[in-house]
C-alpha cells in the first residue's frame, strides 16, 4: 500500500501552518493575567482563584457553568456576504448569555471551526470575530479547533460552535426558582 499525505486527502499543511500564524494575536488580546499561556497545545489553562490586587477572585463556593452554541443559518448570511468578521461576536454572544442567565462570569470560551479547506484569510477574519467578541464579553479566548474536512464541506462552506466555560458563586446562582408573579425585568 502506498502512503497517502495529508496534501493527498485535501489538506496543505503549508497553508495550515499559515493559518495558524495569524491566530495567537488575535487570542492573546483577550488573556487576562488568569489565563496561563500554552501556545502550540491542543488544551488551554485557566486559573479559577487568583489572589492579584486588580484581578482578585477567591471564591467560597463556586459552580462551573457551561455551555455550548452555533450560530445557525446566520453562517449561511456571512458566506453568501463575504463577510466572515461578524459571525464570531454572534457565536460568542449566543454561549455566553446562556451563562450570564445563570448569574455566571463568563471566564473563557474556545471555538470549533469546520471548513472545506484551509482558507488564512477566512479563518483569520471568523477569529478575529469571536474573538471581538470574547473582548466585549470579558472572557478568554482560550483556544480551539480546526478542522479541514473537503468531502463534508463544499468550497467556501464552513460551520462554527462555540463553547463557554463560567463560574459562579453558588449562593448568586440564578435558576428560575425565585421568580415569582409581577417580578419585573429590567
Amino acid at each position: 500500500m502506498t502512503g497517502v499525505s495529508y496534501k493527498d486527502s485535501g489538506v496543505d499543511l503549508d497553508v495550515y501552518n499559515e493559518a495558524m500564524k495569524r491566530l495567537p494575536q488575535l487570542m492573546h488580546r483577550t488573556f487576562s493575567p488568569r489565563v496561563r499561556q500554552l501556545d502550540g497545545g491542543f488544551a488551554g489553562l485557566f486559573q479559577l482563584d487568583f489572589d492579584n490586587r486588580l484581578f482578585r477572585r477567591n471564591y467560597k463556593d463556586p459552580l462551573m457553568v457551561a455551555c455550548t452554541d452555533g450560530v445557525g443559518t446566520k453562517l449561511k448570511l456571512a458566506q453568501m456576504l463575504g463577510r466572515h468578521n461578524t459571525v464570531g461576536i454572534d457565536l460568542v454572544a449566543m454561549c455566553v448569555n446562556d451563562a450570564i442567565c445563570c448569574g455566571a462570569e463568563p471566564l473563557f470560551f474556545l471555538d470549533y471551526v469546520a471548513m472545506s479547506h484551509d482558507d488564512p484569510v477566512t479563518l483569520e477574519q471568523i477569529v478575529r470575530g469571536i474573538s471581538d467578541g470574547c473582548l466585549v464579553a470579558d472572557c478568554a479566548l482560550l483556544g480551539g479547533e480546526t478542522a479541514i474536512m473537503p468531502d463534508l464541506y463544499q468550497k467556501g462552506d464552513y460551520d462554527l460552535a462555540g463553547f463557554c466555560v463560567g463560574v459562579v458563586e453558588r449562593a448568586h446562582l440564578i435558576d428560575g426558582k425565585a421568580i415569582q408573579e409581577e417580578d419585573v425585568v429590567i
